[in-house]
């Protein structure tokens, strides 16, 4: 069980270190210094996040029929979240070339409509993983909820659910 925790993370880490690595080392001018990733980047961090995350659940036979539809929905989501980020960028590229200056009730409804589909995301997700979840043991459970706090809270060491403070108790 150790080892399927440290590889988990060992995966994790070395996929959060390649983002790192690649954002310092192929910033460019025609970037404006900036790292974007690409489609494909994307698509292998993604599935390194998901490989982590089934080896870190070590999942039974019988929890591993219900782990497809699980990994389907993970990677389709992260696949149009990756398609919304990459029309916003074209759309603020866009306003820049024409000096339009920002509209605060645009932006507004622009954030409005990115946590609607943040929201609709994490339900299917959630809609996804819930079959699977309810098939869990404790230790899976303490694991599952390790591996989101990593990937929603940076690691979460020490701060509470929402990362605002230490935690109490």
């Amino acid at each position: 069980m150790k080892r399927a925790v440290i590889a988990a993370t060992a995966a994790a880490l070395i996929a959060g270190s390649a983002v790192s690595f690649a954002a310092n080392s192929n910033a460019g001018p025609d970037t404006g210094g900036r790292w974007h990733s690409s489609a494909e980047d994307r698509a292998i961090l993604t599935d390194a996040r998901i490989v982590a995350l089934k080896t870190a659940l070590k999942l039974t036979p019988d929890q591993e029929k219900l782990w497809p539809g699980v990994e389907a929905t993970l990677k389709q989501v992260s696949k149009d979240r990756a398609a919304r980020r990459d029309e916003a960028r074209a759309a603020r590229q866009a306003a820049r070339e024409a000096n339009t200056a920002p509209d605060p009730i645009a932006r507004m409804r622009a954030m409005a409509t990115r946590m609607d589909a943040s929201a609709t995301d994490l339900r299917k997700i959630a809609d996804a993983a819930d079959p699977l979840y309810k098939t869990l043991d404790d230790g899976q459970k303490q694991r599952l909820n390790l591996m989101l706090r990593q990937q929603f809270h940076g690691g979460g060491g020490g701060h509470g659910p929402r990362g605002d403070g230490p935690r109490r108790g």
